[in-house]
């Protein structure tokens, strides 16, 4: 034996006895999350407003003619628009929710259920919005001037028929926000930076 060890011959160590607590399970927070909730919810709320201006702008417009009695019949093959208009927007509304939720996200002193609800939430104001206002843009962008005729080929504004395309951002932003969580794989989210 070594001189001034106790025990333990030559060449070993003494093994290490390392005890620490468990950290205790982190706690959803919701009262110091709630004033951030809402600033998140009307912020995401009016991104509504400018993506339904793009739609506006990019829906394509249906041309009809006018018949008797006021009744307008869509031209060969322009009634596929209908279909065009829902596409463009749920497709915008789709990329919305994809960057909100990965904005959301990088909130990381915030991160949880609280903000995650208050921008699914957002998300929905902000499908209401857009396709309430952008129905609004698109109607006065393709305004009608004048009484048409019998005979006319008119230019309608693009229209949105299935109120179901609001739920797209929504959806996107939760499973964004979902996938980010689940990948993350810590107890707290990263919420605490030490």
């Amino acid at each position: 034996m070594a001189e001034g060890s106790v025990g333990v011959p030559d060449g070993q160590e003494l093994p290490q006895l390392v005890f620490s607590l468990p950290r205790p399970r982190p706690r959803v927070v919701v009262k110091a999350d709630l004033l951030p909730a809402v600033s998140v919810l009307s912020l995401i709320g009016l991104v509504g407003i400018p993506l339904g201006w793009i739609w506006s702008r990019l829906a394509p417009p249906e041309k009809v003619r006018v018949y008797d009695a006021n009744q307008v019949v869509p031209l060969q093959l322009e009634s596929w628009h209908r279909f065009d208009d829902l596409g463009i927007y749920a497709m915008l509304a789709l990329a919305a929710g994809v960057v909100v939720g990965a904005v959301v996200w990088l909130l990381r002193e915030r991160r949880g259920p609280v903000i995650m609800i208050a921008a699914v939430l957002g998300g929905l104001l902000a499908g209401y919005l857009g396709t309430s206002m952008g129905i609004a843009f698109a109607n006065g962008h393709y305004a009608i001037t004048g009484t048409p005729k019998i005979g006319d080929v008119l230019t309608t504004a693009p229209r949105l028929e299935s109120m179901w395309v609001l739920l797209a951002q929504p959806f996107a932003t939760a499973l964004v926000y979902g996938l980010l969580a689940g990948w993350n794989g810590r107890d707290d989210l990263g919420r605490r930076l030490a």
